[in-house]
């Protein structure tokens, strides 16, 4: 069960990861739902969910 809680949290944090990238290099397609896009906003959503992601994969 912790194996399987261990890989969800691995694949979610690549997807942060990979958005994080993405996001840098054209906001608009990862925060298309928000009415503003900068740079700024995806490091702040992106890369705070990549860094807890991290932290809690590195508790178990």
């Amino acid at each position: 069960m912790i194996e399987s809680i261990k890989i969800i949290l691995q694949v979610l944090a690549m997807y942060s990861g990979a958005s994080l990238m993405l996001g840098l290099y054209k906001p608009v397609f990862v925060l298309w739902f928000m009415d503003r896009f900068n740079r700024m906003k995806v490091i702040k959503v992106y890369g705070l969910a990549l860094v807890i992601l991290i932290l809690v994969i590195l508790l178990f």
